[in-house]
């Protein structure tokens, strides 16, 4: 029994196909594993396909409807987040701007220094 309970769980949960199983076990009849499927699986063989099925409206609907709930959660928490940056940018400029008055340095370049005239040679 538990054999055949090993069989059946290893088919369930791995990729492995019945005559895969039957040659790695050496089980003899064609039916064998089928039957043991039937018996003590966890799910229904004889409605399993290898094609998808496909989905009613109301099914897909229902997807749609959680995925743009997904997507708006996603964009909240992104505007929320960019939000945040734009704060912390305000910020650091302010305490720069505190910083060069305090100092009285110049912290932030306006313009790009002059070139060197090394690099022309």
């Amino acid at each position: 029994m538990s054999f055949k309970l090993s069989v059946v769980q290893e088919y369930e949960t791995s990729q492995i196909s019945k005559e895969a199983l039957k040659r790695k076990y050496g089980i003899q009849g064609d039916s064998t594993i089928r039957r043991w499927i039937d018996k003590y699986g966890n799910f229904d063989i004889s409605n399993k396909s290898d094609k998808p099925m496909e989905k009613s409206k109301d099914q897909e609907l229902l997807e749609l409807r959680q995925k743009v709930k997904l997507l708006e959660r996603k964009n909240a928490r992104l505007e929320k987040e960019l939000e945040q940056k734009d704060m912390k940018a305000e910020f650091f400029d302010m305490m720069i701007d505190i910083a060069e008055k305090e100092y009285h340095i110049d912290i932030r370049k306006n313009s790009f220094p002059e070139q060197s005239s090394d690099t022309e040679r």
